[in-house]
This record gives C-alpha cells, sequence and structure tokens, in this order.
C-alpha cells in the first residue's frame, strides 16, 4: 500500500509503543491485536527503528498481514490487519 492509501485507514485500536526499545513494541503489538477482532487493524507507534523488520516477520509468521509502514518525524506508523 502506498502513503495515501495507509492514511486513509480506519484503525480499530492504536499502539503506542513509542520510547521503547526492542522487543517493547513488538510485545506490545502481540498483546494489542487480541484484543481486535479477526480481519482488524493495528497500527504500531514506535520510535525504536528495528520495529520496522521485527513486526512484518511476526505478523508473517503468525498469519496476520503486513500493510506498510510510514515514517514520520522519527515515529513509524506500522500497520497490521489481524488474521485468523
Amino acid at each position: 500500500m502506498n502513503t495515501a492509501e495507509l492514511q486513509a485507514l480506519k484503525v480499530d485500536k492504536t499502539i503506542d509503543a513509542r520510547g521503547t526499545a526492542c522487543p517493547g513494541p513488538l510485545l506490545e503489538a502481540k498483546r494489542g491485536i487480541s484484543g481486535v477482532p479477526p480481519n482488524g487493524l493495528i497500527e504500531v507507534l514506535s520510535s525504536d527503528e528495528a520495529t520496522n523488520s521485527d513486526i512484518p516477520l511476526w505478523a508473517k509468521k503468525v498469519g496476520h498481514t503486513y500493510l506498510g509502514t510510514i515514517q514520520e518525524n522519527g515515529v513509524w506508523r506500522i500497520f497490521v490487519r489481524r488474521g485468523k
């Protein structure tokens, strides 16, 4: 998805993990995604650059769909659609 498409998404839950280091944002995403229905959408806010590779790998491994990332002012907005 391109930036405009990502910005237009309606998320079910935003997980604010800014200021936490790896693996904090990933752990927050794992906890947070259980609170959205299947096919629901989470947005993870992170200031840790490693999150950009951690969350897509985790999403693929467990059956979720990584949609993309937007970087704004040192913060990454990572979008994942819940699978099963």
